[in-house]
């Protein structure tokens, strides 16, 4: 299994900046694809942007195109989101979510592994 920890939320004002950060351990070298997700109240699910483990490949959504970032380090494990110019509705709760290697066919809104989430607020 690989657990994952996110860490950076908080309360910001819009057009303000926010760094997401999210912490993998146990079986990380199954890792194929690590990637965050955001539910805002009363809302579904929804993907943000995705990073391959290896490699460059990095996906966004439409929404935040231009204005997240998505990074990693394979050394310590960890994935980034530098969120900027942020609007109110970048409020939700964010998930880092990991796919491993065996799961490489899936979509990548079915990720095997999620972490607890951390709060992002954006206030206007």
């Amino acid at each position: 299994q690989v657990q994952l920890v996110e860490s950076g939320g908080g309360l910001v004002q819009a057009g303000g900046s926010l760094r997401l950060s999210c912490a993998a351990s146990g079986r990380t070298f199954t890792i194929y694809r690590m990637g965050w997700f955001r539910q805002a109240p009363g809302k579904e699910r929804e993907y943000v942007a995705t990073i391959r483990w290896i490699g460059t490949n990095t996906i966004y959504a439409d929404s935040v195109k231009g204005r997240f970032t998505i990074s990693r380090d394979n050394a310590k494990n960890t994935v980034s989101l530098q969120m900027n110019s942020l609007k109110p509705e970048d409020t939700a709760v964010y998930y880092c979510a990991v796919t491993i290697s065996s799961s490489w066919f899936r979509d990548i809104t079915e990720p095997d592994y999620w972490g607890q989430g951390t709060q992002v607020t954006v206030s206007s």
